[in-house]
């Protein structure tokens, strides 16, 4: 695993999933950590393993405010934009907030960071960018029409930092995840990720539902293999890996149905009772596709990532960490 040390780093979206665990790794290897976040989704539960860290500081606010974006970057030399409002759903219920946060957000943390002078910004990009394409597996310069007003935000990112790259010569790397899991993954709420809500709902001896036939398939990606990736972009010091977008994935892909069926099988080692629990099947949800598989062929070649974790082993510790933490919570 690549490591930056002694860097200070500003982790906008710092209280999310995959912000939290960036900043986990990046204080391990003694980096002094901004955290920006409103917490309209993040936890603050999340960065209390770190709350009292001394090289960690917090500020509470709004990417959608200039002044509070250009005073989180002082003295930052790379910015790490993970905040944004996801769910595909929730953009389509909500498209003008959606459209707020993911993009005049965004455009404020690039001006900001041009204005202060970071030498790299890496961000969130993400695998609804492919739309309607059905060409498999997905390669980054081959994209279709976006499905949802979320996937339009997250492609023009991708179009505003390639001008920002071009028009005042700061380096952005986009990063784009496909279904990521892990640790400190919301279960809970109407737009919870697939994984800890049918982690949830076993445990809860319910009975979780897939959308479909559970036909559809996935490229689900542990979180390590994401903060590998995310390290490997602010670190690379080739001229050829910097400013362009990578898919963040495993290069396989697994059914819903298959998925829920390792689920319930690994969760049945801490809780017998359920293998017994029944899946049900819903209708289809709007706005996704039927398949999605990235082509890892160009992060492996310019920024040397090699995924560490496959779904049955990054499962294994995610479920162990949720039963933990769960039971807990009881």
């Amino acid at each position: 695993m690549p490591k930056l040390q002694e860097k200070h780093i500003l982790v906008t979206g710092g209280a999310g999933f995959i912000g939290s665990n960036l900043i986990a790794r990046l204080l391990e290897d003694n980096n002094h950590i901004t955290c920006l976040d409103n917490f309209s989704t993040g936890k603050k539960e999340n960065l209390k393993p770190f709350s009292d860290h001394p090289n960690f500081t917090l500020i509470e606010g709004d990417i959608r405010d200039l002044d509070t974006c250009r005073n989180a970057v002082k003295g930052i030399s790379i910015v790490y934009h993970q905040a944004a409002l996801g769910s595909v759903p929730r953009s389509i219920k909500s498209p003008e907030i959606t459209t707020d946060v993911n993009i005049s957000g965004f455009v404020n943390m690039l001006t900001a960071a041009k204005d202060e002078g970071v030498k790299r910004f890496v961000y969130a990009a993400s695998s609804s960018t492919y739309g309607d394409n059905t060409e498999l597996p997905k390669q980054e310069d081959k994209i279709g029409k976006p499905l949802s007003p979320y996937a339009i935000t997250k492609y023009v990112n991708e179009m505003y930092a390639d001008v920002f790259h071009r028009l005042y010569g700061i380096d952005c790397i986009g990063l784009r995840y496909f279904n990521v899991f892990g640790k400190r993954q919301d279960p809970n709420g109407a737009y919870a990720a697939v994984i800890p809500k049918f982690i949830a709902m076993f445990l809860q001896q319910k009975s979780p539902v897939i959308n479909g036939d559970g036909e559809q398939s996935r490229d689900f990606t542990y979180i390590e293999n994401v903060i590998q990736a995310n390290l490997l972009a602010a670190s690379t010091d080739k001229p050829e890996a910097l400013n362009k977008v990578y898919n963040v994935a495993c290069g396989n892909y697994i059914s819903l149905n298959h998925l829920t069926k390792v689920i319930q099988k690994q969760l049945s080692a801490f809780d017998p009772r359920v293998a017994e629990i029944s899946v049900k099947h819903g209708p289809e949800r709007q706005g996704d596709i039927k398949h999605s598989l990235a082509s890892i062929d160009k992060a492996i070649s310019l920024l040397d990532y090699q995924p560490e974790y496959q779904v049955e082993n990054g499962l294994k510790e995610a479920i162990e960490w949720y039963y933990k933490t769960l039971r807990q919570d009881d």
